[in-house]
């Protein structure tokens, strides 16, 4: 049984080479379709990735729809002689398309982004001063407020959370650049190792994350990459999904930070 999977998954692999030399030969309208179709779990994956920490007045149809756009300038682009795998190629694209559609909407109130700024700044400064990342109780100190309006704060900021994680660095090598969220690995992803494949640029997030409190660190690892949703981590942890969205909110500020000075170090 195991010979036969192997032939067909074969089979198949040599069936979709077929299908991009014809439509990278003259634009085959039937190859395209047949490429848009066999990808489309990929807009799917990171539609629902992206989709997780938004607002539910967000639809997710919408951000298949953008993402569907940006698998399709994947496909125009992508030169399958290069020897890169097209997950690995179109996953950032798509989730690109989707975030600048976000962006444009302008989704998240002004007030929100000031916030975050505001936090983020003082994540960085008490990280300068401690040499560690703050508690919540120093973080609340710093700004003047008390823990339980930092962790509203922080409920609040959670929905731009996104634009944190997708803040681009650079990883030194041909690839060029690539965000945060694509050096992080993921086992629902159809191609998770592909994806984790910048090796310097992933020994740096592992040390970022190992570097972060035992909570924050679990929460991270949690759920990116375990795949579990903050519901059910929230659920595993004894605590309400809320305060596992402001956990994850402090934790990915920090390891913004931490990245930025990585890589421009």
């Amino acid at each position: 049984m195991p010979d036969h999977d192997e032939h067909v998954r074969t089979d198949t692999q040599h069936a979709m080479e077929a299908v991009w030399q014809r439509f990278k030969a003259d634009g085959d309208p039937k190859a395209r379709e047949r490429l848009i179709l066999n990808y489309a779990p990929l807009v799917k994956f990171v539609a629902g990735r992206v989709g997780s920490g938004l607002p539910q007045s967000v639809d997710g149809a919408d951000l298949i729809q953008c993402g569907i756009f940006g698998l399709m300038d994947a496909l125009e682009k992508f030169e399958p002689g290069r020897g890169i795998k097209f997950e690995t190629y179109a996953i950032p694209r798509i989730r690109g398309a989707i975030v600048d559609e976000l962006r444009k909407l302008d989704w998240v109130p002004r007030s929100v982004r000031s916030k975050a700024r505001e936090i983020e700044r003082t994540i960085a400064d008490l990280e300068a001063q401690f040499k560690r990342a703050p508690t919540e109780e120093e973080l609340a100190t710093e700004l003047g407020v008390s823990v339980d309006n930092l962790r509203d704060s922080l409920q609040r900021v959670n929905m731009s959370s996104i634009s944190a994680l997708d803040e681009v660095v650079n990883v030194g090598d041909d690839e060029g650049s690539m965000s945060l969220v694509d050096t992080i690995e993921d086992l629902d992803a159809p191609d998770p190792v592909a994806i984790f494949d910048h090796a310097e640029t992933r020994k740096i997030v592992a040390e970022l994350v190992e570097g972060l409190p035992e909570r924050d660190k679990l929460v991270v690892t949690l759920y990116y990459f375990e795949g579990l949703t903050l519901k059910e981590i929230g659920r595993s942890l004894g605590v309400t999904e809320s305060r596992i969205c402001q956990i994850h909110t402090k934790a990915v500020l920090e390891l913004r930070n931490r990245m930025r000075a990585a890589t421009s170090g």
